[in-house]
């Protein structure tokens, strides 16, 4: 390894640096403080930043045409070189393009054929939901959840003998009560009851037995709790009676793979979590290829949320989660909670479950549950920073405190710019 080389630059004077705006308001309120005229804040903010998108499956007479008219409005497009000697049926594209660019693009596309007219509409959602940050209201069967005004917590609450962290902790059913209780306290907006342990290589527990650990606990929190409750299950039966119980969200690690499962969430109106899984947690280790890590899990979602759709599910229910853990390797969860912040893609709130887990335990050397709680924080927060909604954990206290952090933070980088054309330019509607 060698040390990074000393730059020799001239002196300092005119106090040139890189600027870390992530957001619109922000880069607006960077080019306010040079007193520009009001109008072209407006205008040159939308130069401010460049958004690649990924797409998959272009075809091939798609491709060259999608290229064109981006160069056409100032952006660029990456595709396949099997293009140029008509080599391949279809390619992967990736467009760069400012947000101004890409509010050109799109009208010229609609109006162009071989299927680029529904490329628009997918990058233009895709585009649209990425920025989008605002408060919106998930509806449980009886309390729903607010999201996205600043990292929310979801607090596990494991009622097994064999979770990798915490089996066996919380069996007595009084003592589970009142562990759910505390992490109210603690600042839970959301409490996930879960009677199956699905670390990986675990075996299927009977949902009888499942719904006899989770029904003392369910029945000893109604009309205690003010907060919204999820069930952590992918058998349908115990999902619909725990929502007869008083459960409102199903948090299912299937991710409604199952068709009992989708007409349960939508006859019931649950609000669901989507998480993505290969295999069951017996199998899902075995597996860990893929042809594109990110891509694949982003595609699995995606046909999901569309199946459960299409079940009667309504869009306004349904959060995501990528499944860090969940038939990925060490090395794959991490990628998966880098990028995180590209599942908001989908239109659909975030989920993040990194609390503990085994790929963290790898990254600091082998340590044990136990030894984890820093770890699980610094992925909290790194979440958090690319707009996951919803973070799962079993240390509510200390992530509620520093996703606070993250909540100040994100309102100092959202702050609205002072002229009307900037802050326009600076909104996902424009």
């Amino acid at each position: 390894m060698t040390d990074s080389p000393v730059i020799d630059s001239p002196p300092h004077r005119f106090g040139a640096r890189v600027l870390e705006g992530e957001t619109l308001a922000e880069i607006a309120r960077e080019i306010e403080r040079t007193e520009s005229d009001p109008e072209g804040v407006g205008i040159m903010t939308r130069k401010g930043r460049t958004y690649p998108i990924r797409l998959s499956g272009v075809p091939l007479k798609a491709a060259p045409l999608l290229k064109q008219e981006l160069l056409s409005v100032g952006g660029e497009a990456a595709h396949a070189r099997g293009v140029a000697d008509l080599s391949v049926e279809s390619t992967p594209v990736v467009l760069l393009a400012t947000w101004g660019q890409y509010r050109r693009l799109l009208p010229k596309l609609r109006r162009q054929p071989f299927r680029l007219k529904e490329l628009a509409d997918e990058v233009d959602r895709a585009l649209r939901a990425y920025v989008a940050h605002g408060r919106r209201t998930v509806p449980g069967v009886r309390r729903s959840l607010v999201l996205g005004d600043h990292p929310r917590v979801m607090a596990v609450l494991n009622v097994t003998p064999d979770s990798f962290s915490d089996g066996g902790k919380f069996l007595d059913p009084a003592r589970a009560v009142a562990a759910a209780e505390a992490m109210i306290r603690e600042g839970a907006d959301l409490l996930d009851v879960g009677g199956e342990s699905t670390r990986p290589r675990s075996s299927e527990v009977d949902p009888e037995e499942e719904w006899e650990r989770i029904r003392p606990v369910l029945e000893g929190l109604r009309g205690r709790l003010t907060v919204p409750v999820s069930v952590d299950t992918r058998h349908p039966r115990v999902a619909e009676r725990a929502i007869e119980a008083g459960a409102d969200f199903i948090n299912d690690v299937e991710g409604l793979r199952s068709e009992a499962m989708r007409t349960t969430v939508a006859r019931t109106g649950a609000g669901v979590v989507v998480m993505h899984m290969r295999g069951t947690p017996a199998t899902m280790q075995e597996n860990l290829e893929y042809a594109d890590l990110r891509g694949d899990v982003y595609a699995a979602l995606a046909e999901a949320t569309d199946a459960a759709r299409r079940a009667g599910v309504a869009p306004g229910k349904i959060l995501v989660d990528p499944g860090l853990g969940f038939g990925k390797s060490a090395e794959q969860s991490l990628e998966l909670l880098v990028h995180a912040g590209e599942f908001r893609c989908l239109g659909y709130p975030v989920v993040v479950g990194a609390s503990r887990k085994s790929f963290l335990g790898a990254i600091l050397g082998d340590a044990g549950p136990p030894e984890r709680l820093e770890a699980g924080i610094a992925a909290a927060v790194m979440a958090a920073e690319h707009g996951v909604a919803l973070i799962r954990t079993h240390d509510v206290s200390p992530t509620v405190r520093a996703l606070k952090v993250v909540a100040a933070a994100r309102a100092l980088a959202e702050r609205p710019p002072r002229t009307e054309e900037a802050l326009a330019a600076s909104e996902p509607d424009t």
